[in-house]
């Protein structure tokens, strides 16, 4: 199986894992075909600025029914004037569960609506990582430069703000759900007159808010029992009855506002339940849970029984409403994935809708209109354990508290784990944008791929690797990130050759993206010395005929053309042309690929108009075997396009660069690096 099929065939049969995705760019303004279809390379592409006000990252949208705290006055006087003094950082630290993010989203949206800021950044701060990767699309935004590293688009970014041009900007950047003050470490906004950083986390270390650092704590606990009642009044009206026993129910939760918010969304939607009745239900329920929670609190800041207690509630009544029973199991699968958001389209897939019927034992639906029924019923699903306030629905992403993904995954059956971590690998792998012309969103996916990865119990190798787990480095190539591919693919190898041994396909599929990124981050010799180390392996393992070997000869002659050894590289290329056409056959992808390389290195040796001869023919066969928009195809045109000008003729090639601009804006968007 070809790394093409990846996205519609999921995982491989005979257990390998797909080959690397991408051919880079051999010289001059070529750009190099994605094997899977859309993933390519284009390092420091320049672009217009945005204009401002802009907004990066998406702040969470306010909980229902939720009412201003002391907080929020707290936060918007310091950061806006409105005290004594202004404040150019806080730290918003608290216990899980209290509603810090909600402060840091009200302030955020505050300031927002009211015109107040001229850039937003929202940067869920759950690692290192993901703070760099929402500063390098904060960079490439504002400054229309998108670095080939993760780390110096954010370097961009801080020097962006603190540059003496930026000294009037009114920007806020929040730095949501910190876990450790080093991962802030040459990340933190620098102090500028119009300036604003919030931080929320559940440290409280001095080195976040000492002296020097010009940023104050701001504590959120639990609410005070007047906010809580206040907080129930506002949800479930002022009906007597319905409050009977409210302030009692309040103490029995603790004042916590996320177990507050799922009781208060258990008893508002049923017309006959009550404060007091709910009180009876939660002391069942404890009881019960009694014998199987184990001795210590599994939940942090001691609030596993209340919110196991109010969780089983709220899935019990979900899934009694919810005929088809899929409530219970989408929110098992959104517990493994990261509580920053999880994309909708994630639960939508074909390999969510198999699992779901495995699961729940309904037959599985096979024609495209029974799967859209059944897609209908997972949103309906979603819908009501939004309602119970089990998770939240914002736009195009789904967020559920850690507190209550951390009680889910205590009660998932240890017999099905397995499964549901391998069948939410698939629904990511099937979600993911065919096309990386989105950054943010690309993000959004490996960070749900890291926290599957750290949840699913290393259920994810079984026999091999989750096809996933190569997904995040092809993302990161997709984007630029080339040097960030290499190091992933390094650190996934040293798993895979671990646990499944050195000759195993994962170990060998590793070695070969990881000198493919090699090369791409700027090392070509190294990538051919290492590819040639690979080929002796890869036959010796595979033979000489096998798919993976023929993508190594090809990867191979390709790095030797960009170590400069053009000759060369032609010939490899013609000797593995024929061997393709005999075991692939003429109209393989794999096969086009190497024409399109063998043209391309043509014209890097000096022959523009042999390669431009070879691309025309190549072209034809692109768009009957791929289709006219394929975006291989669109690839043939742009090379097509930039041979016959080197031939010769810009005058044509600027007429066909024009046509297929048109075409690229339509196709893959106007912010696609080839568009670009």
């Amino acid at each position: 199986m070809r790394a093409s099929d990846l996205t519609a065939a999921g995982a491989p049969d005979d257990g390998s894992t797909p080959p690397v995705q991408l051919t880079g760019p051999v010289s001059g303004s070529f750009i190099g075909e994605a094997r899977d279809n859309s993933r390519v390379i284009i390092n420091n592409v320049k672009r217009d600025p945005v204009s401002l006000p802009h907004r990066v990252g998406a702040a969470p949208a306010l909980a229902a029914g939720r009412q201003d705290r002391d907080q929020d006055r707290q936060l918007f006087d310091a950061l806006t004037g409105g005290g004594t003094a202004v404040v150019a950082g806080q730290v918003v630290t608290g216990m899980g569960g209290v509603g810090k993010t909600q402060v840091a989203a009200a302030l955020a949206h505050r300031l927002w609506g009211e015109d107040l800021l001229d850039l937003l950044v929202w940067a869920p701060a759950s690692s290192p990582q993901a703070v760099q990767q929402a500063y390098a699309v904060a960079a490439a935004d504002v400054t229309g430069v998108e670095d080939d590293t993760v780390e110096a688009g954010a370097a961009r970014f801080v020097n962006w703000l603190a540059a003496k041009a930026q000294a009037d900007l009114r920007w806020l950047v929040v730095l949501d759900d910190l876990q450790s003050p080093a991962d802030l470490t040459g990340l933190w906004p620098p102090h500028t007159p119009a300036g604003r950083c919030v931080v929320t986390t559940r440290r409280r270390d001095p080195v976040l808010t000492g002296p020097a650092t010009g940023r104050v704590l701001v504590e959120v606990g639990v609410f005070t029992p007047r906010e809580a009642h206040a907080y129930l009044r506002r949800v479930l009206g002022d009906d007597p009855v319905v409050l009977d026993e409210a302030a009692g129910l309040t103490e029995d939760l603790g004042n916590l506002a996320l177990a507050l918010a799922q009781a208060a969304g258990f008893i508002g939607r049923s017309p006959t339940m009550t404060c007091a009745a709910y009180r009876r239900k939660l002391t069942d329920q404890r009881r019960a849970l009694a014998k199987l929670l184990p001795p210590t609190d599994a939940l942090p800041d001691g609030y596993n029984a209340t919110v196991a207690a109010t969780f089983a509630i709220s899935i019990d009544a979900a899934n009694a409403l919810e005929p088809q029973n899929f409530a219970l199991p989408l929110l098992q699968a959104a517990a493994l994935l990261s509580p920053d958001g999880i994309p909708t389209a994630f639960f939508r897939t074909d390999p969510m809708i198999d699992y779901l019927a495995t699961i729940t034992g309904a037959p599985a639906p096979e024609s495209p209109e029974q799967r859209a029924d059944w897609r209908d019923d997972i949103d309906n699903a979603l819908q009501l354990l939004h309602g119970f306030s089990l998770l939240t629905i914002d736009a195009n992403l789904v967020r559920v508290h850690g507190l209550v993904q951390r009680a889910v995954r205590e009660d998932t059956p240890a017999h099905t784990r397995a499964e549901l971590a391998w069948a939410v690998g698939d629904a990511l792998v099937a979600a993911w944008p065919p096309i990386a012309n989105n950054p943010q969103v690309e993000q959004t996916y490996r960070t749900n791929t890291t926290a599957l990865n750290t949840t699913s119990d290393n259920h994810l190798w079984h026999n091999r690797g989750h096809p996933v787990l190569f997904q995040v480095g092809y993302s990161l190539g997709a984007v630029g990130q080339v040097t960030a591919a290499a190091e992933h693919f390094q650190q996934l190898h040293t798993t895979a050759t671990e646990r499944l041994g050195a000759d195993h396909a994962d170990p060998l599929t590793t070695r070969h993206n990881l000198a493919y990124w090699r090369g791409a981050a700027g090392d070509p010799d190294g990538a051919a010395a290492a590819m040639e180390q690979l080929l002796a392996d890869r036959v010796r393992v595979l033979g000489a005929d096998h798919a993976d070997t023929l993508t190594t000869r090809h990867d191979l002659a390709h790095w030797r053309g960009e170590a400069g050894d053009h000759g060369g590289a032609v010939a490899a290329m013609e000797q593995l042309l024929a061997d393709q056409v005999r075991v692939l056959g003429a109209d393989h992808p794999d096969t086009l690929t190497t024409r399109h390389s063998l043209a391309r290195c043509r014209g890097a040796a000096g022959d523009p108009d042999g390669a431009a001869a070879a691309m025309e023919q190549l072209l034809a066969d692109r768009v009957r075997v791929l289709g006219a928009d394929h975006a291989d195809t669109l690839t043939i045109r742009h090379n097509l396009a930039y041979c016959r000008g080197e031939a010769g003729d810009p005058d044509g090639a600027a007429a066909a660069m024009e046509q297929l601009l048109a075409d690229q804006v339509r196709v893959l968007g106007a912010d696609h690096p080839h568009t670009l």
